[in-house]
């Protein structure tokens, strides 16, 4: 089977990685020379917005997925007229705009936190006399690892707000008094039939996710399962989506939703009987999914800027490196290592040694 990826970063690169020992063979569209996933398949140098090579795609892949939501709607839709594409534009719609997918989540009766759209400086005021101060400015799209967003404070913040993220469409969002960040992985196959990883324990660093702590039975698993499931029919998705809940009151509000693989699902590589990366080519292939039960204990640990000494990486006890081989650079998502352990104390410990060897 060929397959189509729109988007050549490190997801698609380990999309490849995990559909290789499938039979399956890639083809990513990218503008980027140096595009990671490169390496794993053809690699279309070309503009999303590419009719030409857009059509390049369709005539020569059995189906098209994307590894990021930064890919135009109406990309997909274009390419929905002549191969199967999934997810499919409409989710692609909803889940890139965060007006569109709060309107969603309060449709649905899935607990948000108080938010209001935002088309010019005028609105902004407007929604903040509405929803109050402190608040989060964000840019409907576009936007992720902390960019397009700005958090007001006070009233000397929301002068010129709109103009510091691009007079664009945007979303206010009222601050969220919470006790932890979560994130639920799940994926959706064509016949329907959802399946889903535990919840994963988020810690971020300037707005950029460092550490995954996947959970061991943890107490609203099925709350999470229950709003995805909402979502995931809602959509009629196919493929692997993440949700990012914030715990609230010993319950759960919803932040947003990615509708592709997710960076906070990484540790299913070596941590889960299949990968969230293997299960997404099986829903969109239309493939019986694999079972999502762990495998021990697992966290993951991402590396921003560069890539620590492999050696140093790999003397840790069970920890698992991949290297995405993109230029180093700061604030940019180069790599993880995956640990995996037998007992939350010694995961703990290896988390210990990781971040220690980060601060060499």
């Amino acid at each position: 089977m060929k397959v189509g990826v729109i988007g050549g970063g490190q997801l698609g690169r380990m999309l490849a990685l995990a559909g290789t020992p499938l039979g399956m063979q890639f083809t990513f569209l990218d503008p980027a020379v140096d595009a990671c996933a490169g390496a794993l398949g053809e690699h279309l140098h070309a503009d999303y917005s590419s009719a030409e090579h857009l059509q390049q795609l369709a005539q020569s892949v059995d189906l098209v997925t994307f590894e990021f939501e930064s890919v135009p709607a109406e990309t997909v839709a274009y390419l929905e007229q002549f191969v199967p594409v999934y997810p499919s534009a409409q989710a692609l719609r909803i889940a890139r705009d965060r007006w569109f997918e709060k309107s969603m989540f309060k449709d649905l009766g899935i607990p948000t936190t108080e938010f209001a759209d935002v088309l010019s400086q005028a609105d902004l005021e407007a929604a903040v006399a509405q929803i109050g101060l402190p608040a989060v400015l964000k840019t409907r799209t576009l936007g992720y690892d902390g960019k397009g967003q700005k958090v007001l404070r006070e009233p000397a913040d929301v002068l010129d707000a709109f103009a510091y993220l691009g007079n664009v469409p945007c979303i206010l969002e009222g601050f969220v008094a919470f006790t932890g960040e979560v994130s639920l992985v799940a994926v959706r196959g064509r016949d329907g039939q959802v399946c889903c990883y535990p919840l994963v324990h988020n810690t971020h660093n300037d707005g950029v996710l460092h550490l995954s702590v996947a959970s061991d039975q943890h107490p609203l698993q099925a709350l999470a399962q229950d709003y995805a499931g909402r979502v995931l029919t809602q959509l009629d998705y196919v493929g692997v989506l993440a949700f990012e809940f914030f715990e609230v009151d010993g319950g759960l509000k919803a932040n947003e939703i990615a509708p592709r693989v997710h960076n906070s699902g990484h540790w299913t590589i070596e941590g889960s009987e299949c990968s969230q990366f293997e299960n997404h080519l099986r829903a969109v292939a239309g493939l019986p999914l694999g079972s999502t039960a762990t495998v021990g204990h697992s966290a993951m640990l991402n590396f921003i800027g560069s890539v620590p000494e492999a050696a140093k990486v790999l003397a840790i006890a069970d920890c698992h490196l991949h290297d995405y081989l993109k230029a180093p650079k700061a604030g940019r998502k180069v790599g993880h290592a995956t640990i995996r352990s037998q007992n939350v104390e010694q995961l703990q410990q290896q988390i210990s040694e990781l971040e220690a060897l980060l601060k060499e």
